[in-house]
């Protein structure tokens, strides 16, 4: 095959395709809807650690006090409430049930006013009637699970008047060893990962767009107050319905959570890359 003549967007497609048969067509914002996961995930990113990664994350973007930013794929709000505290306005575009009512509550007990919330599916936004636009800032922080990604990062072209980030996946991360380990006991088949960053690059270079790129490491912790909150929690990211899948789940997770300070903590990693250009 010919690397010139490859279409790139359609692997992208048929990459997420598989991934979403491989989840039993559960797509990546679905687990989302449970408000108290939802919660679980803001909290994972307010200890010390983390609070320092978002910082740098937010530093490594051109921003200004009188900047507008459209997030795409906020969650909870863990970059758009610290970012609308030193800009003049972002909209945050969010289509999970549980994070956006996080976010809801996050931007209330912070006193944020100059949040725009749209719960809506990124693929589903019309630039003109749902948005604000333009954009000095337009940024997707690992939320690039979208069917035609071409087109849904033209989208974020047209929203932006100068620059654009897109954040996302380098190699194998934890999630992928723990599924790719799981998934045969718990499903009867292998799990297949989602597109990484090399497709992604692709498609940018077919789109004309020559990034600037870095690459680094990421780690985070999940932290749990009991085993039984691990599991309940577990349950929902590998598709456990069965008993007998809980079974195995409790087998697997009894050898890898690790105690801390009295809590449960299974700790993460992944590659990551951040990619970005300007108009």
């Amino acid at each position: 095959m010919d690397p010139c003549n490859i279409d790139w967007n359609e692997v992208w497609k048929g990459t997420l395709e598989r991934e979403l048969q491989s989840n039993k067509n559960v797509d990546c914002s679905a687990i989302w809807h449970n408000k108290e996961r939802a919660r679980r995930f803001w909290k994972m990113f307010q200890d010390n650690n983390a609070k320092t990664i978002t910082e740098k994350r937010i530093k490594g973007m051109k921003l200004s006090s009188d900047s507008r930013v459209l997030d795409i794929g906020s969650g909870p709000g863990t970059l758009a409430i610290p970012i609308a505290q030193q800009v003049a306005h972002v909209t945050a575009v969010e289509p999970s049930d549980g994070m956006m009512s996080v976010m809801k509550e996050n931007i209330e007990e912070y006193g944020i006013k100059n949040i725009n919330c749209v719960h809506k599916d990124w693929e589903a936004i019309d630039v003109e009637s749902d948005l604000s636009a333009p954009y000095d800032v337009v940024f997707a922080s690992y939320s690039l699970g979208m069917k035609d990604i071409r087109t849904s990062v033209q989208k974020m072209i047209d929203a932006s008047s100068r620059y654009v980030y897109l954040y996302w996946f380098a190699g194998e991360t934890s999630w992928d060893m723990h599924s790719r380990r799981l998934w045969p006991f718990l499903h009867g088949y292998e799990y297949q990962p989602a597109p990484k960053c090399d497709v992604l690059y692709n498609v940018l270079y077919s789109m004309g767009i020559y990034p600037n790129v870095k690459v680094f490491p990421f780690e985070h912790v999940h932290r749990y107050a009991t085993f039984e909150e691990a599991v309940e929690d577990f349950k929902s990211y590998y598709n456990v319905t069965s008993s007998t899948q809980e079974t195995v789940l409790r087998s697997y997770l009894k050898g890898i959570l690790e105690v801390d300070n009295g809590n449960l903590i299974q700790r993460g990693w992944s590659t990551r890359v951040k990619m970005w250009w300007e108009k």
